[in-house]
């Protein structure tokens, strides 16, 4: 993978991440301060199991229905 592809990934997990934050917490502050430290809180959410059982893909979903 060359690295404007990679930048690209990371980009996207970034706005993943961000989703997955509003979909819990409604919170501007939250979601800057999610958004800062996104690696960090995406392992969490895997970690904890909020992603399990389909929601990984149901979050974003629920923003274009």
């Amino acid at each position: 993978m060359n690295k404007q592809n990679g930048s690209i990934v990371y980009f996207l997990l970034g706005i993943y991440s961000l989703m997955i934050s509003w979909h819990y917490n409604h919170s501007i502050l939250l979601l800057i301060l999610h958004y800062i430290f996104w690696p960090i809180y995406l392992l969490y959410e895997l970690l904890i199991g909020h992603l399990s059982h389909g929601m990984w893909k149901t979050i974003p979903m629920s923003y274009f229905n």
